[in-house]
């Protein structure tokens, strides 16, 4: 240890005075030196000032999570950052790239965790169960922050198309009216009139709105909107053709979902309400039975 320390001692010497030889030629003279070094050493302690100024998530949580979420993404591959990249614009940008893959990470990190407290805890002539109990806690963590987004996702394109036939109707009313496209756009989409004041060209942001969506019946109407354009069609019937369909599509839906009720409704009643039922009916007689044989 000690012979160790001499070694950086010499070696940092050694350096001290070939930097003094070297650099100090290029510095000038040794009061110009004094002075450079005394701004260095204000600066960099009004920076530390500040960063001691600042909270302690800015100065200790946030660059742990930074760091954190770079060794995720350095591991995970660049198609599944991009896909999760997708997934977060299309859900409305809940969380930043970054915070997902922290919470992922420390879910997954969490729930193994756990899967090895079991491994741990339970007897060792339960080495297949220890396993399971391992692999599916895994599993579980690896695969819910998942199933989270994407349901984020579907949830967020339900909202869409619920809203789409009203919005529809009122860009309609609005064109009719005399207002362009833009202006009938206003009331309804901001951000993509925001890329277009940016100098984005109206296909080029329409088509971005339907990538961060990801609904059919938006696909369909950027399509007819971008044809119509580009065909010289009147903007007015396009749009009118598109209502008609959005509130049929939105019907078709209704009616499906009511024909699918009574199928879902079948899995609660035969795992929840008919043993209720059976309980409630049969348990006296199985009592009564019970007690006459006995």
């Amino acid at each position: 240890m000690i012979i160790a320390f001499a070694a950086v001692s010499v070696f940092g010497a050694i350096m001290s005075i070939v930097y003094a030889m070297f650099g100090g030629a290029k510095r000038g003279t040794s009061m110009e030196s004094r002075i450079q070094d005394f701004r260095t050493r204000a600066v960099s302690m009004e920076e530390d000032e500040v960063n001691l100024e600042l909270p302690f998530g800015e100065r200790v949580l946030r660059p742990t999570i930074e760091g954190f979420s770079r060794t995720i993404s350095s591991v995970l591959p660049a198609s599944v950052l991009s896909d999760i990249q997708k997934q977060l614009m299309m859900a409305g940008h809940p969380m930043t790239l970054q915070t997902y893959l922290t919470f992922w990470g420390v879910l997954f990190s969490t729930f193994t965790g756990l899967g090895l407290v079991f491994f741990v805890v339970l007897p060792g002539s339960l080495l297949i169960q220890k396993l399971l109990f391992v692999v599916m806690f895994a599993a579980l963590g690896f695969v819910f922050p998942r199933i989270w987004l994407k349901g984020k996702v579907k949830a967020r394109q339900k909202l869409v198309i619920r809203a789409m036939p009203d919005a529809m109707d009122l860009i309609t009313t609005c064109v009719e009216a005399g207002l362009g496209l833009d202006a009938a756009l206003a009331r309804v989409v901001s951000r993509m009139l925001r890329d277009v004041a940016m100098g984005k060209m109206r296909r080029e942001a329409m088509t971005e709105l339907e990538q961060r969506i990801g609904v059919e019946e938006l696909t369909t109407f950027i399509t007819s909107i971008i044809q119509a354009e580009q065909l010289g069609v009147g903007i007015a019937q396009v749009l009118r053709v598109q209502s008609d369909q959005l509130r049929t599509k939105r019907r078709q839906r209704a009616e499906k979902s009511a024909h699918e009720a009574p199928i879902k409704m079948l899995f609660p009643l035969v795992l929840f309400i008919f043993p209720a039922f059976l309980l409630v009916i049969l348990g006296p007689a199985a009592i009564r039975i019970a007690q006459s044989l006995s």
